[in-house]
């Protein structure tokens, strides 16, 4: 059954896990006037649930540590539930996400009506009740778009799942951290994040932030500015 209360004049309503391409999504999207979010994964149309209070604690965990990152990091954006083209089937809205802006040689550009078209390099979901859409349809469809890195905290699970795409998976070392690959210094106490222990979280996030891989990201992301973007 539809439920998108008010479309604009000779558009058709959403309903709830109907087929359709980006482009004709996006139109439709465009013209939703009642502010529920909706999303194209695998050229299938969802409609988001509504977001319990641990969702957004965690989201706002998250969010710290990535937007910390960023003052740290020249050339990095991160993007809070901004909506993504990914491709002919594909437009989600993450719940955050951190991209190498292009003028840095990042893989995603901003387009002329300020969305974001490409993959960005990290993209994080939390989980509270739609487990099988963030670690199958969505996994599918960032890993076939080319999202580097996908991270999704399963908030009834208590689980975290970190996946570098295509195959492997990023797991704690033995003091419980786990390292991004394509964003060095980004560090996070596993544990930490799941009991939302944020002074942990900083002090780890600060000795990656102090690290000699860091330290090289930035002159690389430097030297690509200096070099112009991609193209």
């Amino acid at each position: 059954m539809s439920i998108l209360a008010h479309p604009k004049k000779g558009v058709r309503l959403f309903v709830n896990g109907e087929r359709m391409s980006q482009p004709e999504f996006h139109r439709r999207y465009e013209a939703c006037r009642n502010g529920e979010k909706w999303e194209l994964v695998g050229g299938i149309v969802y409609m988001a649930s509504p977001l319990k209070l641990k969702h957004s604690r965690y989201d706002g965990e998250i969010g710290l540590l990535l937007e910390t990152y960023r003052l740290r990091t020249p050339g990095i954006e991160v993007m809070h539930n901004a909506t993504a083209i990914l491709g002919e089937h594909s437009e989600p809205q993450p719940d955050l996400a951190m991209r190498i802006l292009p003028e840095y040689g990042g893989q995603s550009r901003t387009t002329a009506d300020d969305y974001l078209e490409g993959a960005p390099e990290l993209v994080v979901e939390v989980a509270h009740s739609r487990r099988a859409l963030a670690m199958h349809t969505k996994h599918e469809d960032y890993q076939r778009s080319g999202v580097i890195e996908y991270l999704v905290l399963l908030v009834e699970e208590q689980e975290i799942r970190w996946f570098r795409f295509p195959r492997d998976e990023i797991r704690p070392n033995r003091e419980g951290i786990s390292r991004s690959r394509v964003f060095p210094g980004f560090w996070v106490d596993i544990e930490a994040l799941l009991r939302r222990d944020s002074n942990r979280l900083m002090e780890v996030l600060q000795q990656g932030l102090a690290s000699r891989p860091h330290a090289s990201f930035v002159r690389r992301l430097q030297a690509a500015h200096r070099r112009g973007p991609k193209g």
